[in-house]
C-alpha cells in the first residue's frame, strides 16, 4: 500500500521504517529540509538500535523514500499518518496540537481520492473529531475518514515493539477506513498480535491510560523504597514479591530517580488537563506527576547526604545522562534535576553517557564531560549512576576505586550488590535497600 508519514521524527522515521519493512512503499515527509537532506544521505537524526540499518535497507530496496513536498507525498497515498509533535503548551500544561492540526490544513489541501488519515500522534480525546472538522471545512467535497492509532513504542526498543506489538489499537467507527487500516497491519497477522477495533475517542484515551498506569507503577514502587530505607527492607525483594502476582506483573517496578523521557511527563500532564476540562479529576495521576517531579530533586538531596551533607568545593561524577538507556533523547530526564541540584549546592559536575552527550551540552552547559566513565571518576569526590546502560553494568571496580577521590558511589538503579561494594571498599548508597 502507499503510506505517507508525514514528520520524520522518533514515531514518524521508526513507523515509517517498519511499514516499509512489511512491504509498503512509504514516503516520509518533514518541513525541516536539513532533516531531509540528512535522512537522504543516510544519516539518521535519533539514536536507536537497528533504526539506521533498517532505514538504509529499506530505501536501498526503493520503498522508503523522504521529501519536504508534502502534496507530491499526499495525492496518491492511500494512508496519510500524523506524526508530528504534540509537547506540553507553555503555560497551561496542554497537548500544544498546533503541528497537529497544521499538518490537517496541508493534508487538506493534496487530498486525492479516497483516503484514510491517521493520528499517530499522542493526542488529547476529541483531536480526531476537530481534525475531521478542518479537513470537511477546507475540502467538504473529499473522500476520507480520520483515525486514530497510538503508538507504543519504548524508546531503545522501538523497533521489536512495532513489529512484535502487544496490541495494535484502532479508532474508528467506519468499516472502509477500518478495512484500510486491518490491511497495513496485515503483515502482523503470522505474530498473532491482537487488533482492537474501537470508537476513535476510545483509542485516543487508551493511549493516555496506558502511559498513566505505567507511570504510576514506577511512582508507587519509588515511594515504596523510601518506606523500604526507613524499615529496613528491600525494595527489590518487595518489587519481586508483589509482581509475581499475575494481576499486578513484574514490568516498571524498578525503583529509581522517577521517570522522564519523551511521553511520560507530557502525557500525565496532558491527562490531568483533559480530565479538568471534562470535570473528571485524576486525583492518583495528579498526585503520580507532583510525587515525580519531587523525586528528581530528591536524588540529587541523596547525593549531597551520602558526601556527609555537602558537596560545595566537590566534584560529583555522574554516570548516565539520558532518561534510559538504548537512547539519546535527554527530555525531562532525571539527570538535569540532579544536577542542577548538585550545582545549586555547589558541586562540580563532570559527567558520561554512552550517547547522549551531544544532546545534553546545550542543556547542561556547566557540565565538564569526560571522555569515558573512568575518566569520568578521576579524581571525584563521589560517583553517582543516573542510567543503567550496560556499559556500567560491569564496570572494574578497582580500577574505579582509584580513580575516585573518595570510594563513594550512589546507585540510583541498584545495578551493584551492596555486600560486594562495600567488600571492595566503598561507601555505597542505593535506593530502597538496607
Amino acid at each position: 500500500m502507499r503510506v505517507t508519514m508525514i514528520g520524520a521524527g522518533y514515531v514518524g522515521l521508526v513507523s515509517g521504517a517498519c511499514f516499509a519493512d512489511f512491504g509498503h512503499d512509504v514516503c516520509c515527509v518533514d518541513k525541516d529540509p536539513a532533516k531531509i537532506d540528512a535522512l537522504n544521505r543516510g544519516e539518521i537524526p535519533i539514536f536507536e538500535p537497528g533504526l539506521s540499518d533498517l532505514v538504509a535497507k529499506n530505501v536501498r530496496d526503493a520503498r522508503l523514500s523522504f521529501t519536504t513536498s508534502l502534496h507530491e507525498a499526499v495525492k496518491d497515498a492511500e494512508a496519510v499518518f500524523i506524526a508530528v509533535g504534540t509537547p506540553s503548551r507553555r503555560g497551561d500544561g496542554h497537548a500544544d496540537l498546533s503541528y497537529v492540526y497544521q499538518a490537517a490544513r496541508d493534508i487538506a489541501a493534496s487530498l486525492s481520492g479516497y483516503t484514510v488519515i491517521v493520528t499517530k500522534s499522542t493526542v488529547p480525546v476529541g483531536t480526531g473529531d476537530e481534525v475531521e472538522r478542518i479537513i470537511r471545512e477546507a475540502r467538504p467535497e473529499a473522500e476520507f475518514a480520520v483515525v486514530s492509532n497510538p503508538e507504543f513504542l519504548r524508546e531503545g526498543a522501538a523497533i521489536a515493539d512495532f513489529k512484535r506489538p502487544d496490541r495494535i489499537v484502532i479508532g474508528t467507527e467506519d468499516e472502509r477506513a477500518s478495512n484500510v487500516m486491518t490491511e497495513i497491519y496485515r503483515p502482523l497477522y503470522l505474530n498473532s498480535s491482537p487488533l482492537l477495533v474501537t470508537s476513535r475517542r476510545t483509542a485516543e484515551l487508551t493511549k493516555y491510560a496506558a502511559n498513566a498506569f505505567l507511570a504510576t507503577k514506577i511512582t508507587f514502587i519509588n515511594e515504596i523504597a523510601d518506606l523500604c530505607e526507613q524499615v529496613g527492607a528491600n525494595v527489590q525483594d518487595v518489587a519481586r514479591g508483589i509482581g509475581l502476582d499475575n494481576r499486578i506483573g513484574g514490568k516498571f517496578l524498578h525503583a529509581g530517580p522517577g521517570y522522564g523521557g519523551s511521553c511520560f511527563p507530557k502525557d500525565t500532564l496532558a491527562l490531568i488537563k483533559t480530565a479538568q476540562d471534562f470535570e473528571a479529576p485524576t486525583r492518583i495521576i495528579e498526585t503520580v506527576a507532583a510525587v515525580n517531579d519531587q523525586r528528581k530533586r530528591a536524588m540529587g538531596r541523596k547525593v549531597i547526604t551520602a558526601c556527609g551533607g555537602s558537596v560545595r568545593g566537590k566534584t560529583i561524577a555522574v554516570l548516565g545522562l539520558t532518561f534510559k538507556p538504548n537512547t539519546d533523547d535527554m527530555r525531562d530526564a532525571p539527570s538535569l534535576d540532579i544536577i542542577t541540584t548538585l550545582q545549586d549546592a555547589g558541586a562540580s559536575v563532570r559527567a558520561y553517557d554512552p550517547e547522549g552527550m551531544h544532546v545534553a551540552k546545550p542543556m547542561l552547559p556547566e557540565v565538564d564531560y569526560a571522555r569515558d566513565a573512568y575518566d569520568c571518576a578521576r579524581g571525584a569526590d563521589a560517583l553517582v549512576i543516573v542510567t543503567e546502560w550496560d556499559a556500567f553494568r560491569a564496570l572494574d571496580l578497582g580500577r574505579l576505586h582509584n580513580a575516585l577521590a573518595h570510594p563513594v558511589v550512589v546507585d540510583l538503579r541498584n545495578i551493584y550488590r551492596p555486600d560486594e561494594m562495600r567488600r571492595r571498599g566503598f561507601t555505597y548508597v542505593s535506593v530502597g535497600r538496607p
